[in-house]
């Protein structure tokens, strides 16, 4: 499955550790994000997903998400071309119709960068998942909004996470991903509706007639 979806903003790594005063808003705010992402059922959003490769060229792509729990994602990409990634917790199947067919792989095996979006869904806990957790030293996409950098415990499929919320409503402005391999990915995201109604068969593929179904599932 591809992994090179996503972003265009180059960052400074390395941000410095919180002093006291830092760390104790950073605790708070952590605390919020959990609590809030624990309570929410429902998640959509216009995005703008840019991805920076690691030989500096990059890819822009457009379109509509929605997140429901359990593990349950749907990303309709509209621009520049057509295509649909869809999960039902269990199945990921990606459509794309210009290549007249859809493959399928299990949520577990999936190798692809919107798998990790699955935090949101009430799978993740920052304190147990990640070994790192301090301010981004980055500047957000939004005048205001602050910056969460996260590196993981264990070997993922992205090295570091950033995570760009609005402090006072905890809204969800962006999230990226730095691969091993030194790539960028971004998320950046508008319109965000939380807890709306979503109907469970937004959520299972229907092949359109005569589409074959090929399984990347070993």
């Amino acid at each position: 499955m591809n992994r090179a979806i996503f972003l265009s903003i180059m960052i400074w790594f390395g941000a410095p550790i919180p002093g006291p005063a830092q760390g104790k808003d950073l605790d708070g705010l952590i605390r919020a994000l959990q609590a809030k992402y624990n309570k929410i059922s429902t998640l959509s959003a216009d995005f703008t997903q840019i991805h920076l490769g690691r030989t500096g060229k990059s890819r822009r792509e457009s379109g509509r998400l929605l997140l429901k729990k359990p593990g349950k994602m749907r990303w309709d990409y509209s621009s520049p071309q057509r295509k649909l990634f869809i999960s039902d917790g269990k199945w990921i199947h990606e459509y794309v119709p210009s290549d007249g067919y859809a493959t399928r792989t299990r949520v577990r095996e999936a190798d692809d960068l919107r798998a990790p979006f699955m935090f949101l869904l009430g799978r993740g806990n920052f304190r147990r998942d990640f070994r790192v957790i301090e301010f981004s030293a980055e500047s957000p996409v939004r005048a205001g909004n602050r910056v969460i950098r996260l590196v993981p415990k264990k070997a993922r499929d992205f090295r570091e996470l950033h995570i760009e919320v609005e402090p006072a409503s905890l809204q969800l402005a962006r999230l990226s991903f730095v691969d091993d391999d030194g790539s960028r990915s971004d998320f950046i995201f508008a319109n965000v509706r939380e807890n709306a109604p979503a109907a469970g068969a937004q959520f299972i593929f229907q092949p359109p007639a005569g589409i074959e179904i090929r399984s990347n599932t070993n």
